[in-house]
């Protein structure tokens, strides 16, 4: 029988189908939905009708599942209006009724500009700059100012404005030689301070990290006048730290000289004042016993001289009456030993001032006999 011929079996859409025995179990889920169609299309849309709730409650349940990865921030709004922070993690939101926007707050952005300014010495210095920021409040940032940074349209953001306007105060607060060579560092952290200073006062919600100021240099139509300009002042500063070196390096030497001629000085006068403390010790001395024995002083005083001057001289004298047969000549001609002899005097012990003395008397004696002699004559 054709399939299509009423009554048939094959008759998809006649309900006289064999049915199959109620021991049989149908665990194909194919078959399930087979059957369940077929329950439909024989009158059956009742349970269909119970099911459709169910699956659209599941689908609207699992449409508000929404996941915060790390380093982001999740913005609830409630019928747009905001209502909490969610932080990384797995989340659910009634929607239409509050919906999800999602904030990467860790993600490092940065904004350039290359522009020409008015430095305070009314020049005019060409700067790259570039800011790179954090998002530091994903509220603020999403509500209190629009377009805090576009990034697409940088020239559109607000962000880019207040780094605009911050770089240009801060240079027009410097010298055009300031700027370019010794204050970079210095223009970056003001710039900085100043950037974050308006946006804290703005409420945008950003935080700038890092400013860095690529390049600073004089405009193309007086770059070569500026370069020669720059190099004579190297050669200043060269030629200013070569003389320093110089000066480091004469003034010590001099000032070890001074002092070490000071210190010779001193020495040469404590030498020179003990020298006549001595020699006037020594002449008190010679005095006493001058005055003790006039006779015998003299003598020693005279033998001294003689000492002295002859010690000088190379002639040798020699008693031939009182010598011996062996003589001890001095050939050396040591001018140095010479001198130094001579300028020490040797000692002259208590026998031969004793022996002086005796001498001193028979002299005396002498002279008192003679005259004793002559005046008997």
């Amino acid at each position: 029988m054709p399939w299509n011929e009423p009554g048939g079996d094959k008759d998809p859409w006649s309900g006289n189908k064999k049915k199959k025995s109620s021991g049989n179990k149908i665990n194909n889920p194919a078959d399930k939905v087979t059957e369940l169609f077929a329950s439909v299309s024989d009158g059956g849309g009742g349970k269909l009708m119970l099911l459709l709730p169910l699956v659209a409650l599941a689908l609207w349940l699992f449409s508000g599942v929404y996941t915060i990865e790390a380093g982001q921030r999740g913005v609830v709004l409630h019928f747009g209006k905001f209502k909490e922070i969610t932080n990384p993690g797995l989340h659910w939101v009634p929607k239409p009724i509050e919906r999800v926007e999602v904030v990467d707050v860790d993600r490092n952005r940065s904004t350039a500009d290359h522009t020409t300014m008015l430095t305070k010495d009314e020049n005019i210095v060409d700067l790259k700059i570039e800011v790179q920021y954090l998002i530091s409040d994903p509220k603020e940032y999403l509500f209190n100012v629009m377009d805090a940074d576009n990034e697409r349209n940088p020239d559109r953001g607000v962000l880019h404005q207040v780094m605009r306007s911050a770089v240009r105060e801060v240079v027009g607060r410097n010298e055009m030689d300031f700027i370019i060579q010794t204050g970079r560092e210095q223009i970056e952290i003001d710039t900085h301070e100043l950037m974050q200073s308006i946006l804290d006062e703005y409420k945008i919600g950003l935080k700038v990290t890092k400013i860095n100021l690529k390049d600073a240099t004089a405009p193309e139509e007086v770059k070569d006048a500026f370069d020669d300009a720059n190099r004579a002042r190297e050669d200043f500063n060269r030629s200013k730290n070569r003389a320093e070196t110089y000066a480091n390096k004469v003034i010590p030497d001099a000032r070890g000289k001074a002092a070490r001629a000071v210190e010779e000085a001193n020495a040469y006068k404590e030498q020179v004042i003990a020298k006549a403390e001595g020699d006037a010790s020594r002449f008190t001395n010679l005095t006493k016993e001058y005055n003790k024995a006039p006779v015998v002083t003299r003598e020693r005083l005279y033998l001294d001289a003689m000492e002295q001057v002859m010690s000088g001289s190379k002639k040798i004298m020699m008693d031939t009456s009182s010598s011996n047969n062996m003589f001890y000549l001095p050939i050396t001609n040591d001018s140095n030993s010479s001198s130094s002899m001579a300028s020490t005097p040797p000692p002259i012990s208590g026998e031969m001032i004793d022996r002086l003395k005796n001498e001193a008397n028979k002299k005396q004696s002498r002279t008192s006999n003679r005259s004793s002699l002559r005046e008997g004559r």
